[in-house]
């Protein structure tokens, strides 16, 4: 049986616009490395299409504040290098894998262990496995600064983060990869 923290990881969440496909307008990616959550790192990108309004009515970002931003591929290096590590973290991870591979065409994603889905498996009978229901549950949002807030990057990586550590503690490795079957109207595709 091999220790979950033998893996190097990293807890990403991305914000689009609005469009289908979604693109990126905000990205935070956080490392776990040896069971310790590091600090995040952050980028707001301007995207090719403005931000709808239903987009900003979710995470709060306008099309004003990505004004001066960059787009992604002035921060491309600085995100690979983020997203250097044994595994992939996210919640409902299929959304922020696919976002990341459209922008990055050619990176490899590492193994993806998906908290939405672990928390199916190892936490069952809840009514919603929605990210919010499992923060405000566990208490994971506590100390965080009063700036970051749900549905941001930043706030989503970091609780997510957290959220893996919860469900990772006393498991091994195999048991964390464990894979589910099934899905539920919680694996909506849909990028805020």
């Amino acid at each position: 049986m091999t220790d979950w923290t033998k893996l190097n990881y990293v807890v990403v969440d991305v914000e689009g616009n609005g469009t289908q496909p979604p693109d990126l307008v905000e990205l935070a990616a956080v490392p776990i490395v040896d069971g310790i959550i590091g600090e995040p790192a952050s980028w707001l990108v301007r995207p090719d299409l403005p931000i709808t309004y239903f987009a900003r009515k979710i995470h709060g970002i306008t099309n004003e504040q990505l004004t001066d931003s960059p787009v992604f591929a002035y921060i491309e290096a600085d995100v690979l290098k983020a997203l250097d590590a044994s595994a992939l973290i996210a919640h409902n991870a299929h959304v922020d894998v696919g976002v990341l591979q459209r922008k990055l065409g050619d990176w490899e994603c590492p193994e993806v262990f998906d908290t939405l889905k672990l928390a199916r498996r190892l936490l069952p009978g809840r009514k919603t496995y929605k990210l919010g229901s499992l923060v405000e549950e566990f208490d994971l949002a506590s100390g965080l600064e009063a700036e970051d807030q749900p549905h941001r990057a930043k706030y989503d990586a970091v609780v997510a983060a957290r959220l893996f550590v919860h469900l990772a503690d006393r498991r091994t490795l195999e048991e964390l990869r464990d894979q589910p079957t099934g899905g539920s109207p919680d694996d909506a595709s849909v990028l805020f």
